[in-house]
């Protein structure tokens, strides 16, 4: 195996000068895969479409300019996995479930999402194990098996981007494409010791995609390094950032949550919680704490929009699925017309409030979650509220997230919509502050 360390910087760096080639990263990516105890962090793969790829991949002209200097993009040659709720061609899509796989059969085009990766050079390793339809934050699944860290064999990855976050840890991408609903790329990362990047809600087109709940999906990545933030903006950008226009913002504040808030999060993700405030005001931010008590309502509003979404999705199929997430489906369905419109409403404010909240304080900070593994085995039917405790007021919010991995846990900071490209710099040079290498 090369030397050269599984980030996206370093390794695309080498690829420029020629010092590795696609294929040979292509063949290390999946001499790696499928390395943990289930052998499914992959619930697709085709060695020999991914060889082609690489190889098709190498064959693109090199010119001048770019991150790299050679006029390629960012993610061009590098081991790239996609959570198999997004077609590719040639390929089945299961949403984690055999009965859509089934159903749906081979895709016969790329999703939106794939076809960019695809033309950007990436060479997609295969399609990884999600949660079922993308509904649960465990990464437990009957049909193809729970999603258990590569390495630790006692912990699940957590979900619904479980396979996502698997590929990073084993080696087999150096950055997994997820989704994230109600903290389906959070959640792992901070399991799983990753990086995340959840985009602002609207960002990318889900031609070829598959929701849970449109009103909260978004797209992102799991990765390994902060310092790559900056890299992954630009599959998602083009809409938004055509809309947002001018100069890439600088944050000079942040509030961070009270611990008041974290009355259930175990001692040491709190520690990393002040350990993440020291290193942003070390970046010279100036951080205040916020105890905002109507976050109270943030679960009672996004579970139930989030269950009548997925009610109308999956609707005359809710018996094909695990019973947790056929009781979840059955549930949205009875939610009437009258409820729907009252949560609409409360969502609305909701969302303003956090519209407010954010322009006065520019970036909120407070772990991702309470807790810093999920036993593999062990009863999680109380883990989804207590996890969505810390996730939905982001998700209700639509806005742009990161996840900070710390040595227990990691931390979410988010900032308003469509300052995406700020926020992912910011992480970068938190990354670097990290490392030592200033800022």
């Amino acid at each position: 195996m090369s030397a050269v360390p599984w980030t996206i910087r370093d390794l695309r760096g080498a690829l420029a000068i020629g010092a590795m080639r696609p294929s040979e990263l292509a063949e290390q990516a999946l001499a790696r895969a499928n390395q943990n105890v289930g052998h499914n962090t992959y619930l697709w793969q085709d060695v020999a479409w991914t060889r082609a790829e690489a190889a098709r991949v190498e064959a693109m002209p090199r010119g001048r300019g770019g991150e790299f200097d050679d006029g390629r993009a960012a993610l061009w040659g590098l081991p790239i996995s996609v959570k198999d709720c997004f077609d590719l061609a040639g390929a089945p899509t299961t949403c984690g479930v055999r009965f859509y796989r089934d159903r749906n059969g081979t895709a016969t085009r790329d999703s939106w999402l794939v076809e960019r990766l695809r033309a950007a050079g990436a060479v997609i390793v295969g399609k990884t194990h999600l949660h079922a339809l993308a509904y649960g934050i465990t990464g437990e699944n009957p049909e193809f098996g729970d999603c258990i860290q590569p390495g630790k064999p006692g912990a699940l990855t957590g979900g619904s981007s479980s396979g996502a976050a698997a590929s990073v840890m084993e080696g087999s991408a150096v950055a997994a494409l997820g989704t994230d609903t109600g903290g389906s790329i959070r959640g792992p990362a901070a399991l799983c010791g990753l990086a995340g990047y959840r985009t602002t809600l609207g960002r990318g087109d889900w031609r070829g995609g598959a929701h849970l709940a449109e009103s909260f999906d978004t797209m992102g990545w799991l990765f390994r390094d902060l310092r790559d933030a900056p890299l992954l903006a630009a599959p998602f950008a083009d809409r938004a950032a055509e809309n947002a226009g001018g100069a890439i913002r600088s944050f000079r504040r942040f509030s961070y949550i009270a611990d008041s808030f974290l009355h259930d999060c175990e001692p040491q993700v709190a520690e990393g919680l002040r350990g993440v405030i020291g290193d942003l005001q070390a970046l010279g931010l100036e951080g205040r704490p916020i105890d905002p008590q109507w976050w109270s309502d943030a679960v009672g509003t996004f579970a139930p929009i989030q269950a009548w979404e997925a009610a109308r999705l999956h609707a005359g199929h809710f018996e094909q699925f695990e019973a947790p997430i056929r009781d979840r489906l059955k549930w949205g369905a009875s939610l009437g017309a009258g409820e729907i419109s009252e949560l609409r409403q409360r969502h609305a404010e909701f969302r303003a409030r956090m519209d407010e909240l954010l322009a006065e304080q520019e970036l909120i900070l407070l772990p991702c979650a309470p807790v810093a593994c999920l036993e593999a085995g062990a009863d999680h039917s109380r883990t989804r509220p207590r996890l969505l405790r810390y996730t939905a007021p982001f998700s209700l919010a639509g806005v742009p997230t990161v996840a900070i991995p710390c040595a227990y846990g990691g931390m979410q900071l988010a900032a308003a919509r469509n300052t995406d490209e700020a926020l992912l710099r910011l992480a970068g040079k938190l990354g670097a502050l990290r490392r030592g290498e200033g800022n």
